[in-house]
């Protein structure tokens, strides 16, 4: 299988377990952190294809995040899911620097989830793999 190696930093377990379920199914390879710390250190740690992420998570949020890992990774595809998006969020999101590649907004549908991966990570569409 050529799936996408995903880092997925949701910290609501039952939304990060149904979320990486589906994804480890489709053949992607599926690292979750609880955090936006925790995330941060993994991707230090391995290589990954695309960044799935929260915003509202513990010890560090996902809009502080971004921009942490896109200072190393300037390509990285990112998917933010969130229930409730701020203005100053929604103006940090509009920035290309920290700007999402895909942005959905809970609760969304795990198909949704698929389509923005399909849509960024073009290795595995053409895979078949999303």
């Amino acid at each position: 299988m050529d799936g996408l190696r995903v880092l997925l930093a949701e910290d609501e377990a039952l939304a990060a377990a149904v979320i990486g379920e589906a994804l480890t199914d489709m053949g992607h390879a599926v690292v979750h952190a609880a955090d936006g710390e925790t995330a941060l250190g993994l991707a230090a740690a391995l290589p990954f294809d695309v960044l799935v992420t929260d915003l509202a998570m513990p010890r560090m949020t996902g809009l502080e995040l971004i921009p942490r890992l896109r200072a190393d990774h300037p390509d990285l595809p990112v998917v933010v899911m969130t229930g409730y998006l701020t203005e100053d969020g929604a103006r940090m999101l509009a920035a290309p620097a920290t700007g999402p590649t895909a942005l959905l907004l809970k609760p969304f549908a795990v198909t949704q989830l698929v389509d923005a991966l399909a849509r960024i990570a073009p290795r595995a569409a053409a895979a078949g793999t999303a």
